[in-house]
């Protein structure tokens, strides 16, 4: 056991510095198991973060405390992850209490940056779930917490180890198209999950970033890694025209909805048993409506979003996030100086898809899905030659297997070299993010925003 906790805490401080301090460096020496502390006991938190770590990893880690504001969700998610240690509603107790040696965070975005930068004053170090926060302000918070101190943060970025992911990286690693000039990134999000998102908090600037941080994080994460170098300006528009004050439809919630048989959108929460036992069910304490109005007024992020970044390689990037397609899936294109890659997942008339548009996402995060192997393209096409098709192996669940890859890392294989550099550290999530705040600020001043002025961090020509 001693062995195998060694090699967690090594893996741990890799990912925390990007490979960039000694992997000696959490060398606690000790036999116990590594003691583990969960702050945000939503769906992400008590399912990867939770429930997985307990069906896994038991032998090497150890919950010793959970936090939640709220009592009545906190008390079903201990019950559901299967564990007996102490909960709580005041997150400095817990840390005194308990003593963790990793806290993972996963409560709402605008409040990462709390529990992150009072956990490693606290003397923990932290994995949180992306993003890391939602603005220049609180991101340079963290930083400036994480110097102080020589405890460490890593963020849980899952895209990169899935294998589709994993076999770009080694084509353009290997130069098949040369140096990289150009790309175009394409991701559409149908009306079933992109809708969702201006159900939640998500739909408030304040609370999420908008869009352009909490979900295009996983993209310029997989971007910035892809092109292997950093941002350093970026120029966007972006609007709500579709959502919030956009349609004549309009209620508390979808429950009570008095249009629920006109609105293509309603949506029954409580036909569903655990989104009823994991939020309808607690709403009381804390407030939070998991199925609000899609067209209530106050809605202000944006549903359509365009960007171009130019990275310090002089590699450019046109980026576009759609959130009420009639499908869900991606397109990627690279362009380099001897030909061009072309990939992309889920798009429907391209495979042949045999779930529907409404399970998609559930599929997507289930980590137990057990779908036949099948196979998607990648297309290479070299300058004077014929296109090549390579066939890809893929999986269902856990964004496409790169949930159980990632934690593999830590838990399994920390000792393994990965020469596709997926190991990502808090760089790499600070990076994710100003591109979507950077993104924000252009909309709003209506101007190119360079990356080196959010923050103290100089972008890079080499991750």
């Amino acid at each position: 056991m001693k062995n195998s906790r060694r090699k967690f805490l090594s893996s741990i401080s890799m990912l925390a510095a990007s490979s960039a301090m000694p992997l000696h460096a959490f060398n606690f020496g000790s036999s116990k198991k590594l003691k583990v502390a969960l702050v945000g006991t939503g769906i992400r938190g008590i399912t990867f973060w939770g429930k997985r770590l307990v069906d896994e990893y038991s032998d090497i880690i150890e919950f010793v405390g959970l936090s939640d504001i709220n009592s009545s969700r906190l008390a079903y998610g201990k019950k559901y992850i299967g564990v007996a240690c102490p909960v709580f509603i005041d997150f400095e107790k817990m840390v005194k209490d308990t003593r963790p040696d990793l806290i993972i965070v996963t409560t709402k975005d605008s409040t990462h940056h709390q529990f992150i930068i009072k956990g490693i004053e606290m003397g923990c170090d932290l994995l949180t779930e992306k993003p890391l926060t939602v603005d220049e302000i609180k991101c340079q918070a963290i930083l400036d917490a994480e110097k102080k101190s020589d405890k460490n943060l890593i963020v849980g970025f899952n895209y990169r180890w899935s294998p589709y992911a994993t076999k770009i990286k080694e084509l353009l690693m290997d130069k098949t198209i040369g140096d990289l000039v150009s790309v175009d990134f394409s991701w559409y999000l149908n009306t079933y999950h992109g809708a969702s998102y201006f159900r939640r908090w998500h739909g408030d600037m304040e609370s999420s970033g908008s869009l352009w941080v909490h979900k295009s994080t996983h993209h310029f994460d997989l971007l910035n890694w892809w092109i292997d170098s950093e941002p350093s300006e970026v120029f966007a528009y972006g609007d709500l025209e579709f959502y919030g004050k956009n349609s004549p439809f309009r209620g508390d919630n979808c429950r009570t909805c008095k249009h629920s048989n006109e609105c293509d959108f309603y949506w029954d929460i409580t036909q569903n048993e655990f989104m009823k036992e994991l939020y309808v069910d607690h709403e009381q304490e804390d407030g939070y409506i998991r199925d609000n109005c899609l067209f209530r007024k106050d809605i202000d992020i944006y549903d359509k979003m365009s960007a171009q970044v130019k990275y310090t390689n002089n590699t450019t990037l046109n980026y576009s996030l759609t959130t009420y397609s009639p499908f869900e899936g991606w397109r990627v294109a690279f362009n380099g100086t001897k030909g061009r890659i072309e990939a992309s997942q889920d798009i429907p008339y391209h495979t042949n898809i045999t779930v529907s548009e409404a399970e998609k996402h559930t599929n997507e995060m289930d980590q137990t899905n057990k779908e036949e192997l099948s196979y998607e393209p990648i297309i290479v096409h070299k300058l004077w030659k014929e296109h090549e098709t390579i066939q890809v192996p893929m999986e269902k669940q856990g964004h496409g297997g790169g949930d159980k890859r990632l934690q593999d890392k830590i838990f399994k294989t920390a000792d393994t070299e990965d020469p596709y550099g997926r190991t990502a550290g808090i760089r790499d999530g600070a990076m994710s993010i100003l591109i979507g705040i950077g993104a924000r600020r252009s909309i709003e001043q209506k101007k190119a925003i360079q990356i080196s002025e959010l923050t103290d961090l100089v972008p890079q020509k080499k991750r």
